[in-house]
């Protein structure tokens, strides 16, 4: 495992990690068994960054790993959790006030077995008002940060330019970490625009998702997949033209997504212990230049073809 500083956190995490939402069934049905050996296989092979949010199966994804961490000593890994988006009973709900923010904490500690977070971040801010973000969330998570309950504090979000509107508008090192989704994929490298920005605010930069939320494997995009039509037929046909050279598409989707040095991690979830194991190996492979030439002239008529949140 090759392992990258997180901005100047001093987390040097690997640059392949575990992403929890799917032990909150939020892709599939999961087997709880089965993901908490998922999680101790992703420690024991090297990854040792674990993101996770309430909002993932409504609390279920935090239990069920809280249950894995148990028998995991503390120092092997960083948590990352948030605050901000969160549902009952299947449906969804958003609050980003200063004291939903603080009990969040402090339930996720507690779902988690853990008595402090390393990296709290705040969860989609597009659905939030980002003066709100500014001007409570976020230094209500500062506040925390200065009495060590959380060590680092971060932001996430599917729009980009949303980021660079808080940071420019909160004091420096309030924010430490940006998390970004579907932007450093092999359909989409929407996220290079905006990495020698944060190299100069001195932020750490996660990716997530680099199969594009399904669009980028051989199984294809699930029905509720928010990408254009045109698009998922062009990753269709890209996963394709992989098989028929005897590859595949999720194994270059692994390798290109983490071998940028300018991106710490890169975060992938499943339930599989198997899987866990096959994407560890696809990231240390070498990356096929020729392929990744091919399928990028097979998506280039929709690339950057993005979608909004939900």
């Amino acid at each position: 495992m090759e392992y990258r500083e997180i901005g100047k956190t001093g987390m040097k995490v690997s640059n392949l990690s575990f992403g929890a939402s799917s032990l909150g069934g939020v892709f599939h049905l999961a087997k709880e068994e089965e993901g908490i050996k998922a999680v101790h296989t992703a420690v024991d092979n090297g990854i040792n960054f674990i993101d996770v949010s309430p909002y993932y199966g409504h609390l279920k994804a935090e239990i069920v790993l809280g249950k894995a961490l148990k028998d995991i000593e503390r120092s092997r890994y960083y948590l990352s959790t948030k605050v901000g988006r969160y549902g009952k009973d299947g449906i969804n709900t958003w609050d980003y006030s200063a004291l939903r923010a603080t009990e969040s904490v402090s339930e996720s500690m507690e779902r988690l077995h853990v008595d402090y977070i390393d990296l709290i971040n705040i969860h989609d801010i597009e659905f939030a008002n980002l003066e709100q973000i500014c001007n409570e969330t976020l230094p209500a998570l500062v506040e925390l940060r200065n009495k060590g309950i959380v060590k680092h504090v971060g932001i996430t979000n599917l729009t980009l330019r949303h980021l660079k509107y808080v940071i420019d508008h909160v004091p420096e090192g309030t924010v430490e970490s940006i998390l970004s989704f579907c932007h450093y994929c092999l359909n989409d490298d929407a996220l290079v625009d905006y990495l020698d920005y944060f190299e100069e605010k001195e932020i750490g930069v996660i990716n997530a998702s680099p199969f594009s939320m399904g669009l980028l494997t051989e199984r294809g995009a699930p029905d509720w997949h928010p990408a254009p039509k045109p698009l998922q037929e062009l990753c269709r046909k890209a996963a394709k033209h992989c098989k028929d050279q005897g590859k595949s598409i999720e194994q270059l989707a692994v390798k290109y997504a983490v071998s940028n040095p300018r991106i710490a991690t890169t975060l992938f979830s499943t339930t599989r212990p198997e899987a866990v194991l096959q994407n560890i190996q696809w990231a240390n492979e070498a990356l096929d230049e020729e392929l990744l030439k091919e399928v990028r002239n097979i998506l280039e008529p929709r690339f950057r073809d993005t979608w909004l949140n939900s």
